[in-house]
């Protein structure tokens, strides 16, 4: 009989795990691959933006801009995705409970196609404030994103692969930040006339995910928990998991869904007054600050600088430059297939601890560079190791913590706490970089070890394992820990949760 039901069982298998790619691919090439790839593609056209610039108000005063003018104007262009992103991340959990993950992910590109737009047309118009709104709208498009595609995917996953998939949001950064580097080359979209045609490129993932996401489920639990939806929750987990028996993930969902019966979704502010929350968003915080403090991304804003400090001739910049965004795609793909059996705090506390080793390295190879002759080549080493090290744990799995430390009535709100304090760290950094470069010379890198140390320890400590759990079993352990002395969990009636309102 065994041998009789095996034939059936390899289609089901396939067609879950091809439906399960398809969505992956969809929601992640309208979403986090268009956050890394506008954040890359802006460095290529830095001095052909200034130049028009310059010319633009040159043009309408008869005077030219001073240097200092540029350089602020260069700086708001440059600011203003960071700000849109924070906007973003405010939006992404509105969005989330009243339009659904999916819908929202679609909706989210109406941004895009406005900022490609202005982008496309700002040359011809001679207008370098359409280069500055188109900014702000592909900033707050990646903030949406960055929020609501690791919910729709961690959702809609099985527990076995929760982890891998919600690691893919990370992958189609990398990868978003490689091909933006890629079209940014000199030798096809970072040219004086093309640079127009370089921003609004944005658009092409736009429309791949307008085309493609529509054909695709939604995220089962929303349609169960948050609309009641039974026959379309059923209907998306059979297309999800194939033909599969489904009883006992419905009734974990089920289960889910009564102890969330009659609540109304989370605001922001109400996690940090309710102490059955206390242990989540206190991780939440420590963890999502440490991603963006931990110097990574400054590699990628100021990569230039870096490896100038470091050494390498400034016609060999952009080639090494999109060996950081490789490195990190490299990391990211390994981890995903790595963290169902290593587990999240395994992957953050060695991610943070080889961070650490290597740009402390750094800052000794920056000291000595002028003394040694190999010196520059193995501070370059150390930048491309810091990159991978930070692709093997903080780059993706400090976007599953939302996901699964979170019920579903307080994950929006999660996801708005990290995506605020994401996106204003990122300022913050950017803004601060060059200073810290300029004050601290040789040991720009020695604020982000610490931070690198503090991750590692918090992880060590005070992070529990998800691995492989359901999100009841996770809500569970995190009362456990919340309350010691208690042992009934949140299921049972013990977690306070805000009266049943609308969002």
């Amino acid at each position: 009989m065994e041998d009789e039901q095996e034939p059936p069982l390899q289609p089901r298998k396939q067609t879950q795990g091809r439906v399960l790619l398809q969505t992956v691919c969809a929601a992640g090439i309208g979403g986090t691959f268009q956050f890394g790839y506008n954040l890359s593609i802006i460095n290529a056209p830095t001095a052909h933006i200034q130049e028009f610039t310059n010319q633009t108000w040159q043009a309408r005063t008869g005077q030219p801009l001073p240097d200092h003018l540029i350089l602020v104007i260069w700086s708001l262009i440059v600011s203003l995705y960071p700000l849109g992103g924070l906007f973003g991340a405010l939006l992404a959990g509105p969005l989330a409970v009243m339009l659904g993950r999916k819908k929202s992910l679609l909706v989210n590109n109406v941004f895009v196609v406005a900022a490609a737009i202005l982008f496309g047309f700002s040359h011809r118009a001679g207008s370098f404030e359409m280069i500055m709104l188109g900014r702000l709208l592909v900033g707050v498009s990646a903030g949406v994103s960055m929020s609501i595609q690791p919910m729709y995917l961690g959702e809609s996953a099985p527990k076995e692969f929760r982890g891998a998939v919600a690691m893919t949001s990370a992958i189609f950064t990398a990868l978003g930040i490689v091909m933006g580097q890629v079209v940014g080359l000199r030798e096809l979209l970072g040219g004086r006339q093309s640079w127009p045609l370089l921003l609004a490129s944005c658009l092409v993932p736009g429309v791949l995910q307008l085309a493609s996401l529509p054909l695709l489920p939604e995220s089962p639990r929303y349609l169960l928990i948050d609309r009641g939806d039974t026959e379309a929750c059923l209907a998306a987990l059979q297309r999800l998991r194939g033909t599969e028996d489904l009883a006992a993930e419905l009734a974990e969902l089920e289960e889910e869904r009564a102890a969330c019966q009659g609540l109304r979704a989370w605001r922001p502010w109400e996690l940090f007054q309710d102490r059955t929350l206390r242990r989540q968003v206190v991780s939440l915080v420590v963890l999502a600050s440490a991603m963006e403090l931990c110097g990574n991304d400054s590699v990628y804003a100021y990569a230039s600088s870096v490896f100038g400090e470091a050494g390498v001739p400034r016609e060999k910049v952009q080639y090494a430059i999109i060996g950081t965004g490789c490195c990190e795609l490299l990391t990211a793909c390994i981890s995903c297939m790595v963290i169902e059996r290593a587990g999240r705090r395994v992957l953050l506390i060695g991610g943070y601890c080889l961070m650490t080793c290597w740009g402390s390295i750094f800052t000794v190879a920056l000291c000595l560079q002028s003394s040694f002759p190999w010196m520059p080549y193995l501070a370059m080493s150390c930048i491309f190791a810091f990159i991978l090290s930070f692709g093997i744990g903080p780059a993706g799995v400090t976007g599953i913590l939302a996901t699964e430390l979170f019920d579903q009535m307080a994950r929006p709100a999660a996801y708005m706490v990290c995506g605020a304090l994401m996106w204003t760290m990122l300022f913050l950094v950017g803004l601060g970089f060059p200073f810290l470069m300029e004050g601290l010379s040789y040991f720009l890198y020695v604020p982000f070890l610490v931070v690198c140390v503090c991750g590692a320890l918090y992880t060590g400590f005070f992070l529990p394992e998800t691995k492989g759990k359901t999100f009841l079993e996770i809500s569970e352990e995190l009362h456990r820990l919340n309350f010691p002395g208690r042992s009934q969990g949140p299921s049972g009636g013990a977690r306070r949760s805000p009266s049943p309102r609308s969002y």
